[in-house]
């Protein structure tokens, strides 16, 4: 059983790492934080097989404590390592600010050179990260990230300062992070060379006020009932780390209901390029559709009640019949050139889940009326 030290264990990276690590079997999370008494440090440093040192300082009180909270220990953790010969290996989370000639960078840096001559001097293996702009859900707001901070205002209907949106920010996303982690504990990174960087992958690169656009469309989409292009792998996640800011009593959203005597019709999911998923809930005896499309096709899933959906080519005058059960979930597709129809022969509300694969335009309906 290895037993992993994970110091910063409650800041925004620890929290993700440290739940997604407990999940493992094969592993003992050792946690540390700010609010422990330092004396326990030596003591978990003596047992842990592995260290991710992630712990440090970014917005302290006084400029001295960037000496203290991250270059000092950093070496204090190096330093008790190597004066009992131990050989542990270490993941520094460090910063690309640690390029840079400020408090907060020189500091990074010389957190960065204790690690990096500790592995010189032990042998040990030790991963330096130097990371960009972290993102994700438990980031605290209105603190060290933008886009935090835009995702928690723009939920929670708070005004925005955008200083310069042409700035472009270098973001890797907090589960490309763990999963970079995970990768060294599992022993499936090679090893690195003494002094060399390591890097979390993908870097997505993009202007600050692209990402304000994008989450004020996420923040719309309730109301328009879209869903953003999650073929880009920057939006899904994204629109992930939105969602998990939304205010605990502003989960649901309501739905328009198009209601009648023959039951009621509701759009769920609109997408520009996937389609358009709708509810159809039909009352007993009551037949709908009686039309047929040229280019559009659509799915039926009756998930309650039973029916029967009836279908005639174009032309022709031979029926087909379909038996729809919510007892026996079954998806019965509706080809173009065939008029169709949908039938509760059921005792109760008979409830279906339609897809088509373009959201409706009143402009170019594609609905042509024919009685099966």
């Amino acid at each position: 059983m290895k037993k992993i030290l994970i110091t910063g264990s409650n800041g925004f990276i620890g929290q993700n790492l440290t739940v997604s690590l407990a999940q493992r079997s094969d592993s003992t999370i050792l946690c540390f934080d700010v609010q422990d008494d330092p004396a326990l440090l030596a003591s978990l440093l003596d047992q842990a097989d592995f260290i991710v040192h992630l712990a440090g300082v970014n917005r302290p009180q006084h400029e001295d404590e960037f000496r203290t909270g991250n270059t000092g220990l950093t070496e204090m953790i190096v330093g008790r390592l190597t004066a009992q010969g131990k050989a542990t290996p270490v993941i520094l989370s460090s910063s690309t600010q640690a390029a840079l000639d400020n408090p907060y960078g020189r500091s990074k840096r010389a957190a960065e050179d204790a690690v990096f001559a500790y592995a010189w001097q032990t042998g040990a293996q030790g991963y330096v990260y130097r990371m960009p702009n972290v993102f994700g859900k438990w980031c605290r707001p209105n603190y060290n990230s933008a886009v935090a901070t835009f995702c928690h205002n723009i939920a929670h209907d708070l005004p925005l300062q955008i200083n310069d949106p042409t700035v472009v920010m270098n973001l890797v996303y907090i589960d490309d992070v763990v999963n970079a982690f995970a990768a060294v504990l599992e022993g499936h990174v090679d090893s690195v060379s003494c002094g060399a960087f390591c890097s979390v992958q993908p870097v997505h690169t993009i202007k600050l006020g692209e990402i304000v656009n994008l989450l004020q469309s996420f923040k719309q989409s309730r109301a328009a009932r879209s869903i953003p292009d999650m073929t880009d792998p920057f939006t899904k996640k994204l629109y992930s780390t939105y969602l998990s800011y939304l205010p605990a009593d502003q989960f649901s959203y309501p739905l328009k209901m198009n209601s009648d005597d023959r039951g009621s019709f509701t759009e769920f999911i609109r997408t520009p390029d996937r389609g358009q998923v709708s509810v159809n809930i039909s009352k007993p005896g009551i037949t709908k559709g009686n039309h047929w499309h040229h280019t559009k096709n659509e799915k039926f899933l009756v998930v309650s009640g039973k029916g029967i959906i009836r279908f005639r080519k174009i032309g022709d005058s031979e029926i087909i019949e379909y038996s729809v059960s919510g007892d026996k979930l079954e998806v019965v597709d509706i080809p173009t050139g065939y008029t169709h129809n949908i039938t509760n022969t059921g005792d109760s509300d008979m409830v279906t889940v339609m897809w088509v694969n373009e959201a409706f335009d009143p402009e170019k309906p594609d609905t042509h009326f024919e009685i099966v």
